[in-house]
């Protein structure tokens, strides 16, 4: 095919597409295609309805006593202090140990890379079991950022190292025939290259520590997410939580809203792909190359070396009597039988969505997929929140059910299976979906056939990103799970409340050893993305 096109050939292209995906669109099927993916949007818009409907409810004078009192003022400074301090560390590591790992000649560099990404296998509550099992008297806002730098720098650190490989080095040459020393292209020239994966990475690291429950209880860190679990666990449905809920959905929004004015409108794509060449490689002196391997070693001694050590001492000193199997197994049979259907049921929602905004896009699927977005940035315990006041006003006989549970994960982790699906359904040809249908095949039938088909590697990577974040989800499965239910995260929360930290060993270990391939998968796309 020759690389340009004639003008009225590709002036022609997109609107011949455009009718082909409008016939595939018509019809029964289509009707369908829209009707459920407005279902499952307004169904994600449910914890913002609540959010706003208590405010109402409560009244303004209750909202104002509520919020303006000195414990939510405590509780706003904690958390815009672990956030300022956490995030800026978390960049400068990241991008540090992704520069090292990419553009230097460290010794062992790929294994380095590997060993940075492996923390995500451990979940952030686990690293604080791990501190405070090693350090018992740690606690308080020093604690939370050491322990929510060393769980959450992987986050910065795989999209800036992906970005890395992918820059072109033209640019820097042409920065060092001007005269520029090396120091200066990398903060002239790289960094600000840099600016969209570190805001991303930076986005994920503040939304997670909004979210997070177990790290700050276990270390005595009171935020807005403790706060609430304990108001909720003490007055049950009281207005109290319900106000600190409020205030940390506007946190979240503000940190959404932060994060799209510095990602900026600059464009960061060169036009022509250019030609093939190596990424430069910085040689690093003697001195360099001792001080950055230091950095690497005390990183992974800090973020893999202190909680397996810390695990491998509670399982000696547990011995064989902490594996009991009669509450193992069930804990882990329930963890597989939530992460399985909550997967599945996740990625079958994302599928209608996913499929418009690659056949039909426009503003209706625009705001159908932000729907979805701006409900995953909330921290799970205002989903838990929400669909425990509906419950039991509007469906008392969900409550504190399977379904519920279920409901919970699709509406925390559904943007995690529609990125991949849309890719997925992006790489298979509409036209064979035509093919299918001038056969004989309902749309239904064509989309299940070929479409799916296609994009089975897609929907398996989207499921099993849903599959991870349900094994290590607690805060939610805590509030809505029916009684009984005992998940390996939950399981391990029981018994650390307990401080039988050694009967609680065997269930963080099952837990990483459940999140290991996940976290292989991560590495293994981060790599395929950037084109090795």
């Amino acid at each position: 095919m020759p690389e340009t096109l004639p003008a009225e050939v590709a002036e022609a292209t997109p609107a011949h597409l455009r009718r082909r995906s409008r016939g595939v669109f018509a019809g029964r099927g289509g009707v369908w295609v829209i009707g459920l993916s407005v279902l499952v949007s307004l169904l994600a818009l449910l914890p913002i309805a609540y959010v706003i409907g208590v405010s109402l409810q409560t009244g303004w004078s209750t909202v104002v006593t509520l919020v303006f009192r000195p414990r939510v003022g405590e509780l706003l400074v904690n958390t815009v202090l672990l956030v300022l301090l956490t995030i800026p560390l978390c960049v400068a590591l990241g991008v540090t140990l992704a520069w090292l790992t990419e553009r230097t000649n460290l010794p062992g560099r790929r294994w380095w890379s590997l060993l940075a990404t492996a923390p995500l296998a451990v979940p952030a509550f686990v690293h604080s079991y791990a501190w405070v099992s090693l350090v018992p008297p740690i606690h308080g806002l020093f604690a939370g950022v050491l322990v929510s730098v060393i769980a959450y720098f992987p986050f910065l650190y795989l999209p800036v190292a992906a970005t890395l490989r992918r820059l072109d080095p033209a640019i820097e040459d042409v920065a060092e025939s001007m005269g520029l020393k090396p120091w200066k292209v990398f903060f002239r020239v790289v960094l600000p290259q840099l600016r969209l994966a570190i805001c991303g990475g930076a986005l994920l690291v503040g939304l997670h520590l909004l979210a997070e429950y177990g790290l700050y209880a276990m270390i005595r860190f009171d935020t807005f997410t403790t706060a609430i679990f304990d108001q909720f666990k003490s007055t049950f449905n009281g207005a109290a939580a319900h106000m600190l809920a409020s205030v940390l959905a506007l946190c979240c929004l503000a940190m959404l809203t932060a994060e799209s004015a510095a990602r900026g409108s600059a464009r960061y794509a060169r036009v022509g792909s250019g030609s093939a060449r190596e990424q430069r490689v910085v040689r690093l002196k003697p001195v360099s190359t001792l001080l950055s391997l230091t950095l690497q070693i005390m990183t992974c001694a800090l973020a893999l070396g202190v909680p397996l050590i810390t695990l491998g001492k509670w399982l000696i000193a547990g011995g064989v009597e902490v594996w009991d199997m009669a509450e193992l197994l069930p804990a882990l049979e329930q963890t597989l039988l939530l992460g399985i259907g909550g997967a599945a049921l996740t990625t079958c929602a994302a599928i209608p969505i996913a499929w418009l905004s690659i056949r039909y896009p426009g503003r209706l699927q625009r705001v159908l997929e932000s729907c979805n977005y701006i409900t995953s940035s909330l921290p799970g315990i205002i989903v838990a929140l929400a669909l425990v006041t509906v419950t039991i006003h509007f469906a008392r006989p969900i409550y504190q059910t399977t379904f519920t549970v279920l409901l919970a994960y699709l509406l925390m982790f559904l943007p995690r299976a529609l990125v991949s699906l849309r890719a997925g359904i992006a790489q298979a040809p509409v036209e064979l979906e035509n093919i299918a249908r001038s056969l004989g095949r309902s749309p239904a039938r064509a989309l299940w056939l070929i479409t799916l088909r296609l994009a089975a590697p897609g929907a398996a990577a989207g499921a099993a990103l849903v599959f991870l974040a349900i094994t290590n989800e607690l805060t939610a499965t805590l509030l809505l799970a029916p009684n009984g239910t005992r998940t390996l995260a939950t399981g391990f929360w029981a018994l650390t409340s307990e401080i039988d930290y050694a009967a609680a060993a065997p269930y963080a270990l099952l837990m990483v050893v459940l999140s290991l391939p996940l976290t292989g998968l991560l590495y293994h796309q981060s790599k395929k993305t950037a084109g090795r």
